[in-house]
């Protein structure tokens, strides 16, 4: 059985998604507890939009993707950061929204 998993959002007060299931990309996830959270390309991978920076459990991740290395290697994407619409959690994460990647109408940290 699977154990819930968690993600917190340092800054946005530390909010925490409690994360049922490791076979849905957390993007997903996100949107389901009714978070908004920035996507151009739909959770695609085409853009790198809904990046996080990961602060703490980078090892309870899914390995890194294609995209995502093509990303790194544009140097759109560094080596501290994930795209939410490519990962699956198992475990805690703890993340930043960066700057860039935060809409105008949610209050951040």
């Amino acid at each position: 059985m699977f154990e819930l998993s968690k993600l917190v959002i340092e800054n946005l007060n530390n909010k925490e998604i409690l994360i049922s299931r490791s076979d849905i990309p957390l993007l997903q996830q996100i949107f389901e507890a009714g978070q908004d959270w920035m996507s151009a390309c739909g959770g695609k991978g085409r853009c790198v939009t809904c990046r996080v920076k990961v602060l703490e459990g980078m090892e309870n991740l899914s390995p890194i993707t294609e995209c995502e290395l093509k990303f790194r290697e544009d140097n759109r994407l560094k080596i501290n950061e994930r795209l939410t619409c490519q990962i699956h959690l198992k475990g805690i994460l703890r993340v930043k929204v960066p700057s860039t990647c935060q809409l105008p109408h949610i209050a951040y940290t």
